[in-house]
């Protein structure tokens, strides 16, 4: 998981509220339900000592949300007086909380966000198509292609005097259109970087289309085998499909990666003494934390997210800080990582077994 998009979030001084929000409405009296469980995590970042300026900002942030009914689960990281970062969840968060602390608690936000890999989706016909693009960073790009030609675009019927003239034709406008959706296919992978690529409707179009693509998109394209538009739920159940098993295999390459790397003493760390060491030194290319973390352990910080330590003297001794902060020891390897450049892979908790803190190394010391 590349984590840039973090990076604005940590410039802002803490501390930090931290609230993961349940705003579903499965009952009759779903609002009021709601505004229960917010009421509680407000009590919670109170008895923390959050200050009311930031407060107050979760609280209207919260509020917007709640009339305007826009979703069953709200992230929420505030400091300073208002919100920083904000994100709607696809449902509710596991486990609802609000934690006042000198770095924002993303971990849990993290999980449930998951691997976003950038995608594309085309339904096409005999006269063009419609493609959607998602970039990594969330952002949109829909485009509509028409194709040049619109007559003939059906074959005559047979016995038709001019039949052979008017199939030929209508071979001819298919393979045209198909060309220019192919075409602007390819021009929108490159630029959304898709790794995904989804490619629906008519059987006969999909299959020109798909013989006039790029290689490179070619290696990332599945057929669905339905004439469909680009907002059919069964089409969006098929790329979240997908995704989720990109996410999975991407999650297995790194950790077969880190397993091969640590047993042949090679490029790769476990542990938070040995993380952290490779963190200073600017060596963790991927970091390894498990989805539910049962590590009660905790890191010392300076202004400099590479400033880490097990003991405030070890930061003043190291780095000579006397600006120091103790936090969780996660939250505070997320924000090194994040500022160094290095990516992040969350792993599953399968069985209740749970791994150790580590990391894939860029290169040994």
């Amino acid at each position: 998981m590349e984590l840039s998009f973090l990076k604005t979030l940590y410039r802002h001084p803490g501390p930090y509220a931290s609230v993961y929000a349940d705003l579903s409405r499965t009952t009759e009296d779903a609002s009021k339900a709601a505004e229960l469980r917010w009421r509680a995590l407000r009590t919670e970042l109170e008895e923390q000592g959050t200050p009311a300026d930031t407060l107050r900002a979760v609280e209207a942030t919260i509020q917007d949300e709640m009339a305007r009914r826009r979703s069953e689960g709200l992230v929420i990281f505030a400091a300073g007086g208002e919100v920083v970062y904000a994100e709607r969840l696809p449902g509710p968060p596991r486990a609802p909380h609000a934690r006042l602390a000198p770095l924002p608690h993303v971990l849990p936000y993290l999980a449930e966000r998951g691997e976003r890999f950038p995608h594309l989706v085309a339904v096409v016909d005999r006269r063009g198509g419609a493609i959607d693009c998602v970039s990594a960073d969330g952002r949109h790009e829909h485009i509509d292609v028409d194709g040049d030609e619109e007559y003939p675009i059906r074959k005559t019927k047979a016995g038709d005097w001019n039949q052979s003239r008017f199939q030929r034709s209508s071979e001819n406008v298919w393979k045209m259109n198909a060309k220019k959706v192919a075409h602007e296919i390819d021009r929108a992978a490159e630029r959304c970087g898709a790794q995904a690529v989804v490619i629906a409707g008519d059987t006969r179009a999909r299959s020109a289309v798909l013989e006039e693509v790029s290689e490179s998109v070619l290696e990332h394209a599945v057929e669905l085998d339905r004439n469909t538009d680009v907002h059919d739920p069964e089409l969006e159940a098929e790329l979240n499909r997908i995704l989720k098993l990109k996410t999975a295999e991407h999650v297995m390459t790194v950790a077969e990666r880190f397993d091969r790397e640590l047993a042949n003493g090679q490029r790769a760390v476990s542990g938070i003494p040995a993380t952290v060491e490779a963190v200073r030194n600017g060596q963790v290319e991927t970091l390894l934390l498990d989805e539910d973390l049962v590590s009660e352990e905790s890191l010392w910080f300076g202004p400099d997210p590479v400033q880490l330590a097990s003991s405030p003297e070890e930061l003043r001794t190291e780095f000579g800080v006397t600006d120091v902060h103790e936090d969780r020891a996660d939250a505070a390897l997320v924000r090194a990582v994040a500022a160094t450049d290095g990516e992040l892979v969350v792993l599953p908790s399968n069985g209740g077994e749970h791994h150790e803190i580590g990391a894939v190394l860029r290169f040994t010391a």
